[in-house]
């Protein structure tokens, strides 16, 4: 993608607005009948939050809990921001919707299909074997909805296929379909029988509530033709099949993974995503970066494809600091290598993940060191 370009032409006024106050009964059947990216939440007739599908089916929350249990606060876009800084900011967010202001006042909202409809004729470049993510997390069968549920959670995923008892592709599960299924079911339900309804559907086999044929992709195929089929018929991600054979699953594409793809610059090369960056406090972006390249750099043998970082506060404290838990997962030629740190404050705590990330890599097989090789492990998107 040549020069910038903003989002004052992309962004929507047509957006699903409800009261803090209101009922999660009520939010939870707007998202089965309408199926938005987000609902922004306003307080005072003023803007407060957005509450997203992940949101619901991740908490808890009772159906007369009012909608600002479960708001988050999505970053703010100013209407003149730049696509690529909006892409990252999105996935760095972990939210397909953000509210856009002008003035200091909500103007409207930006969403991830916004931004893909707008770019889709620079995508022909790409092809899906550059972008895809190759470790993919199934489900079979029989696995019961709740444990899909919680493979939803523990990896901060939308989607998961399912597998036969032969390990052949036969559908997919998406937050979606168990947020529709949940929700019929309360719909139907007193008050008093929805707890055991509930539970009837956590114990569900997910064979019941997956979507079947699936929609697939083949590697070769251009980003551009896999955008446009998922924006066509409203898909969040295609699943990725060998050339000859679309039972069996090589990986999966997710308009987040293109996103990701546009947030990439020509000064940063290796795709860094984090989570929860709010709680960065004395650390920045860019050392998280440099910390993380400075790791990949030492070793010929692994090329760093993409780089996760995932923050999470505890409630203890010292001297008014935060525990921090920060974990960091490299996807990388030889498979997936990760560390695990904790400490008080956010820069403690990525030192700690980055020291015991080092030790792991070190331990692999076939990975040497070669301080002379830096740079060229950086990956390069092509001209976007």
């Amino acid at each position: 993608m040549t020069g910038t370009m903003d989002i004052a032409d992309i962004a929507t006024r047509d957006y699903i607005e409800v009261d803090a106050d209101e009922r999660l009964g009520k939010v939870r059947s707007i998202f089965e009948r309408e199926n938005p990216k987000g609902i922004i939440v306003t307080e005072g007739g003023e803007y407060a939050g957005v509450i997203t599908q992940k949101e619901l089916v991740q908490s808890h929350v009772e159906d007369q809990a009012k909608a600002r249990a479960l708001m988050q606060h999505a970053p703010k876009i100013k209407r003149t921001g730049d696509v690529r800084e909006t892409a990252r900011v999105l996935v760095e967010s972990g939210t397909k919707v953000a509210p856009v202001f002008e003035a200091n006042k909500l103007w409207g909202v930006i969403t991830d299909d916004d931004i893909l409809s707008a770019v889709i004729d620079n995508l022909d470049a790409l092809t899906v074997e550059q972008i895809f993510t190759g470790d993919v997390v199934t489900a079979t069968e029989d696995t019961e909805v709740g444990q899909v549920i919680n493979k939803l959670r523990e990896h901060g995923i939308s989607r998961v296929p399912v597998l036969n008892d032969d390990g052949k592709l036969t559908g997919m599960v998406t937050r979606h379909d168990i947020v529709d299924v949940v929700v019929r079911d309360m719909d139907k339900a007193t008050t008093g029988e929805r707890a055991g309804d509930v539970d009837r559907v956590l114990d569900l086999p997910v064979y019941d509530v997956m979507s079947s044929p699936v929609a697939t992709t083949t590697i070769d195929e251009s980003v551009e033709d896999a955008v446009r089929r998922m924006l066509e018929n409203d898909y969040a991600g295609l699943v990725v099949t060998p050339e000859r054979d679309d039972s069996l699953v090589a990986g999966i594409i997710t308009k987040t993974d293109v996103l990701r793809a546009l947030s990439f610059t020509e000064e940063e090369h290796m795709d860094v995503q984090i989570t929860n960056i709010n709680l960065l406090d004395t650390l920045s972006r860019q050392d998280v970066r440099v910390g993380i390249e400075d790791v990949a750099d030492k070793y010929q043998a692994m090329q760093v494809q993409h780089a996760h970082v995932r923050f999470q506060e505890h409630k203890e404290k010292l001297r008014g600091t935060p525990l921090i838990n920060c974990q960091i997962r490299l996807r990388t030629n030889k498979g997936q290598v990760a560390g695990t740190g904790e400490g008080y404050g956010s820069k403690t705590a990525f030192n700690v993940a980055l020291d015991k990330l080092q030790r792991n890599v070190l331990e692999r097989k076939g990975v040497r060191s070669d301080e002379e090789y830096r740079g060229q492990l950086l990956r390069k998107l092509g001209e976007l």
